[in-house]
């Protein structure tokens, strides 16, 4: 099954970016509808790095959804003008461990409109065998509520020039 959103972000795709890739705005994207906790030995990095992150998950703060294995690929497309986020992990545990795939794709890229803003793309394609249609109704919900939170969070997000990019080296 599929959920494919589309909205534009009151922010600069540099600032959005930024944000997709930080663990503090991918946990309060879902909060408090489900929270995440690191099962990294450091915990959450402040950017995550492409590859794979163990999280565990619960509903409501309260009731035990499983482990997961966020497994990170960024990719561009069109010049650089499209940067995408997938996240191709599993579920490892609990009811998690029902889903037979998960690929997640996130995309940011300027305004077709050229207002400096960004349209953002988010695609979730799932698979649980036969449980698939009846959890197709809880993943667009849940999606919703993610649209909903990154709209209303993406004025605040910044991208800091100095802070935000890695060096230049000669």
């Amino acid at each position: 099954m599929r959920v494919l959103l589309k909205e534009i972000l009151d922010c600069s795709p540099d600032a959005a970016w930024r944000a997709l890739r930080s663990p503090a705005v991918f946990r309060e994207v879902g909060s408090p509808l489900v929270s995440v906790t690191s099962e990294q030995a450091n915990g959450f990095p402040t950017i995550w790095e492409e590859g794979a992150h163990p999280v565990a998950l619960r509903a409501l703060g309260l009731i035990p959804l499983g482990r997961q294995m966020i497994s990170l690929g960024v990719s561009t497309r069109h010049n650089g003008d499209v940067r995408i986020l997938r996240d191709s992990g599993h579920g490892t545990s609990g009811s998690l461990a029902a889903l037979t795939r998960w690929d997640h794709s996130m995309a940011v890229s300027p305004d077709p409109a050229g207002t400096g803003k960004t349209l953002y793309r988010d695609q979730l394609i799932f698979a649980a065998g036969p449980a698939t249609l009846a959890l197709w109704p809880g993943f667009w919900v849940f999606w919703q509520w993610r649209m909903r939170q990154l709209s209303r969070l993406a004025p605040t997000w910044r991208f800091d020039r100095g802070v935000d990019l890695e060096p230049a080296t000669d």
